[in-house]
Formats: structure tokens, sequence, C-alpha cells
């Protein structure tokens, strides 16, 4: 928590003039770039970033991908935070430790523990895609913990909270930190997820 609490952002959303929602975020360089969740930034007329230790800025979506429900935001200011790193998601393994932070409910520097319950999920996005490579945890999330990262006990990112099943107890998702790094390079170098595709037809015969 020492490690990588002081990289979470708090994110305000405005639509309007109208405070729109709230969720949390990561500072991955200390030049501006915070990663958190499509969900929390999609439409946002305007985004404020804050942090614990009382620096805040102004933000704007540089890209988003829906499909995997990741967004990248960059600061007007440079945001000193320490620099974190990013644990391969595929090594990780049922009943590790698992330890969420973010700002649920409007509570900044919340931290929730648990396990990993466990890996390989899929589940829908809001486009209807499927995400592949799903955190299941314990950990307790609620609304406002989105776009929070999900450690390790060192401190190293294994994932992004980004869902939870209203009414059931226990049971929240993150997207894997591997599916995360491939989303930020991806728009850093071209503004968007490229992803291939095929075209398949159907008859019957």
């Amino acid at each position: 928590v020492e490690t990588a609490g002081p990289a979470v952002v708090h994110i305000g959303v405005l639509k309007g003039n109208r405070p729109a929602g709230v969720g949390s975020g990561l500072v991955v360089a200390s030049d501006g770039l915070i990663l958190t969740n499509s969900h929390v930034v999609s439409g946002a007329g305007a985004i404020k970033v804050s942090m614990a230790d009382g620096q805040k800025s102004d933000a704007r979506v540089i890209g988003e991908d829906p499909h995997s429900d990741i967004a990248v935001l960059r600061t007007d200011v440079h945001l000193a935070a320490p620099a974190l790193s990013f644990f391969d998601s595929k090594a990780i393994h049922k009943g590790q430790l698992a330890i969420a932070i973010g700002n649920p409910l409007g509570f900044e520097q919340t931290v929730t523990a648990g396990v990993v319950s466990a890996t390989g999920r899929s589940m829908r996005s809001q486009t209807g895609r499927l995400i592949d490579d799903v955190i299941q945890t314990d950990a307790a999330l609620n609304p406002g913990n989105s776009g929070g990262p999900l450690v390790d006990s060192r401190g190293r990112v294994i994932g992004i909270n980004t869902a939870v099943i209203r009414g059931a107890q226990g049971i929240a998702f993150a997207v894997a930190s591997n599916t995360a790094n491939f989303v930020i390079s991806e728009i850093i170098r071209y503004g968007a997820v490229r992803r291939a595709f095929i075209g398949v037809s159907a008859d019957t015969v």
C-alpha cells in the first residue's frame, strides 16, 4: 500500500457544469499519464484529477478502448508519483493476496484486501465484446473503485478494477495487467487499439 497508494488518483467527471460521477485512476508516468476505466470517463465534458498529497489538475482523454474498458488520460501538469511496475498477470495464481486501492463512494485512498479468487475469466464489456483474462477477486469494491489498481503484496499492479456483480458478495473483477499494458501501448502509438478481424457469412444448405 505504501508503494502503490501515492500513485492512485481521484477522478471527478463533469458533464456541463454538473458532477457526473467519480472514479479512480493510476499514474503510470510522471508526465501526467493516467490509466483508468473507459466507463469512468466516457462522454465526460471535463475531467478533474487529484492526489492524496494535494496535487490537482485538469485532464483529457487521449484514447480509450471500450472493448476492454480501459482509457488513458493526460493531465495538464506533471504529477509527482512513484513509478509502479506491472506484474505479469499470467503468473498470478488463486489464493494469492490481492489489494484494491481507490475512492469508493467518494472515500479517497480506501484500501481493501482479499485474495485472487480465479484467473482467466471472461466478461462482457459495455460494447458487448468479451474481455478475456479477467481476474476475479473478493476484495471489496464499490462505485468509485473503478479504474483503481489491484496490486499484489509487493505493490505490483496485477489488474485494473472494473466491475462488481450487484447483489453478490465477494465477487469483483479486474482487467488483467497484461491487457492493460497492451491497450496503453496501442493508444500511445496509434491513438486506438488495432484489432484484426475477418468476415464470415453463413447460409442454410
